[in-house]
């Protein structure tokens, strides 16, 4: 009897210990997309009037357009499209045929118990997200002016 506990009780650890939920799995992917990726908090933080197109690409990196104004003035554009998509799955199980058998008068008296039990959960998410960032420079060349939009969808 002893035996069967200990191995119902193994059973169990070995089951639960590599489970995790399906909101665990999505956390993780999301943690992992979180990386250097552009966000309006960066622009905010780190662009100011009076900095140089260096600086600025250093912060931001390369702009996806260069282009000028009426006056000849550098405008540069970025234009970030992601799609993010999560998808998570957890499934497990158990199963277990346990067999035993002693004398009886005079045969012999088999028994087995057996049982199984099996779950699955999962979870999908998909979303796009953009973001667009103006940067005007003056003649001087120095950032004089900038802007942003975000949006979740």
């Amino acid at each position: 009897m002893r035996g069967f506990i200990n191995l119902l009780i193994i059973s169990a650890v070995i089951l639960l210990s590599g489970c995790i939920s399906a909101q665990q799995h999505a956390s993780d992917v999301q943690n992992g997309l979180q990386g250097d990726r552009l966000t309006v908090g960066t622009v905010q933080r780190e662009i100011k009037q009076g900095m140089s197109g260096a600086d600025v690409a250093q912060v931001l990196g390369s702009p996806n357009i260069v282009s000028t104004d009426e006056q000849g003035r550098e405008v540069w554009i970025y234009d970030k499209i992601a799609t993010d998509t999560v998808y998570s799955n957890s499934s497990g199980g158990i199963s277990s045929l346990i067999l035993g058998g002693g004398p009886v008068g005079g045969g012999a008296m088999g028994g087995g118990i057996g049982g199984s039990s099996n779950y699955s959960s999962g979870a999908a998410s998909k979303s796009q997200r953009t973001l667009t960032i103006v940067i005007k420079f003056g003649e001087d060349r120095k950032v004089r002016d900038f802007a942003y939009h975000s949006s979740r969808f």
